[in-house]
């Protein structure tokens, strides 16, 4: 039965509704929260002389309550206020993925490393946190989500002006501009967060916040702008004129491929830690590392459903997908190292359950909970193979694997992604299927292609100006004494 239809079949009802409850829910709304003049006035029809029918109202009240857009009276809705369920979720959402870097990131790298290392690594995920949040509110969200061109935004919402709480529209009709800013500056957090893994011991604290101040401007910024933006270049959903149509639900270029790749090249560049190879570097607490393993799961759920910035049946879709994965990932690793080492470890499990949530994050809100399964298989075999095998055969240090699951996991599913799509799950995917997949690869090219020149430059600047690395003798005794004055553990 169409919308249209079952109005009529209660219009007696939502009439008698409409007229008690949208006088007061107006009331209410401009008693708890003011909004200036011009607000309203932006979310007035184009003819502003033209009244607004009991049946549109009515409409928009249903469109809210089930989030069946696009609206039958147009792209704005007649009501100039977020949805409050689908505004809690986002909230929930934004308080979720932090949770993802402080603790979820910061315990599960923390446990990885040696225990003189450990305070290192937390410091390194603080620092991200803080540094990162006055950027976004001074320049940051607007670098990335002003319409300024295909490549960067302008600074047109420097300092947060015009993100107001009592607006919608940035992000979508359904949630306040602000708490979608906050939810974006979570991504923003823990993507360089995401980096410290693969130098993890042996690189300076000055260096390390450096280079992640500058690849913010250079790499991050550009690439949530081209992938999230309405002007962006490989925004194939939101930018009609987009030149690479491709699709990234929740971040798997933007995220996981920016920070995969990069983490590759600066530990290239940095070499491998004293003694790597030659004595065992092996995780100094799988307890920390399990616990930050399951927080980052739970976090995910607001990464990945989170992503569709309302609570509704693609975030469900999402949420389902998610959980297939990330579980038959982790699977499938323990199956396999099972196998060929004889036991599954701990370590295996908690490296294919995050390799399953990278797999699916570029997919989880296009595909069917079977695709999300089939995912998991490749994403607990492929990112072991490039853990196991290609970091030996081609003999660099990545130290807690950020590259083998990052950036292999994230460039395997923003692949994966133009197979496995379908309209049917999510209809945007529709009117891009035909060449979906070649667009798909186009955006991973030029993803590692910039990602890696970017990084590339960025790191040789600071190794030959500040310097990338400690001394030997502080990397042997451990950067947390000598980086930061105190120790994880007093035995």
């Amino acid at each position: 039965m169409s919308l249209k239809t079952r109005m009529v079949s209660s219009a007696g009802a939502l009439a008698a509704l409409a007229l008690m409850v949208l006088p007061l829910a107006s009331t209410a709304h401009a008693q708890e929260t003011p909004t200036p003049a011009p607000a309203a006035a932006e979310t007035a029809p184009a003819d502003a002389a033209a009244p607004i029918t009991l049946e549109e109202r009515i409409a928009d009240l249903e469109a809210a309550q089930t989030l069946t857009g696009p609206l039958p009276s147009g792209a704005k809705s007649k009501i100039a206020v977020a949805d409050s369920g689908s505004n809690a979720w986002q909230m929930v959402s934004t308080a979720l993925v932090l949770f993802m870097t402080l603790p979820g990131l910061a315990l599960f790298y923390g446990g990885l490393v040696r225990k003189k290392n450990v305070l290192s690594v937390l410091a390194q995920c603080l620092g991200c946190a803080c540094m990162i949040t006055p950027l976004w509110w001074a320049i940051g969200f607007s670098l990335a989500f002003g319409p300024g061109n295909a490549f960067i935004g302008d600074a047109s919402l420097k300092l947060l002006n015009g993100v107001e709480a009592g607006k919608t529209g940035m992000g979508t009709i359904w949630i306040s501009d602000q708490i979608f800013a906050m939810f974006q500056l979570t991504f923003a957090i823990i993507t360089p967060a995401l980096i410290v893994g693969a130098t993890a011991e042996r690189m300076k604290y000055s260096a390390i916040m450096a280079f992640i101040l500058v690849w913010m401007f250079v790499v991050y910024f550009p690439f949530a702008h081209m992938v999230w933006s309405t002007t962006g270049l490989m925004a194939g959903i939101l930018n009609p004129a987009a030149s690479i149509k491709a699709i990234d639900f929740a971040g798997g270029t933007v995220v996981h491929m920016t920070s995969g790749w990069s983490a590759l090249v600066l530990c290239i560049i940095l070499g491998k830690r004293i003694g790597y190879g030659k004595e065992p570097m092996t995780p100094h607490s799988m307890v920390l590392c399990m616990v930050g393993t399951g927080m980052l799961w739970v976090g995910w759920y607001g990464f990945n459903a989170g992503s569709e910035l309302a609570a509704d049946g693609v975030a469900v879709s999402a949420f389902v997908s998610t959980t297939l994965c990330a579980a038959t990932a982790g699977l499938a690793w323990a199956l396999v190292e099972w196998i060929f080492k004889g036991k599954p470890s701990i370590l295996g499990f908690c490296s294919g359950i995050v390799a399953g949530l990278v797999v699916i994050t570029p997919a989880c809100g296009f595909v069917s909970p079977t695709s999300g399964v089939i995912m998991g298989v490749f994403a607990g075999v492929v990112p072991f193979i490039a853990v196991t095998s290609l970091k030996k055969l081609l003999g660099y240090d990545d130290a807690l694997d950020t590259f083998g699951v990052h950036g292999v996991g994230g460039t395997m599913g923003a692949i994966l992604t133009g197979v496995f799509a379908d309209e049917k799950i999510n209809a945007v995917v529709g009117p891009l299927k035909e060449h979906l997949l070649m667009n798909q690869l186009k955006a991973v090219g030029v993803t590692i292609i910039w990602s890696v020149v970017a990084t590339a430059i960025i790191a040789y600047i600071i190794k030959f100006t500040i310097g990338l690395r400690p001394t030997e003798e502080v990397e042997t005794a451990g950067l947390d004494l000598a980086e930061h004055g105190e120790q994880g553990y007093e035995h």
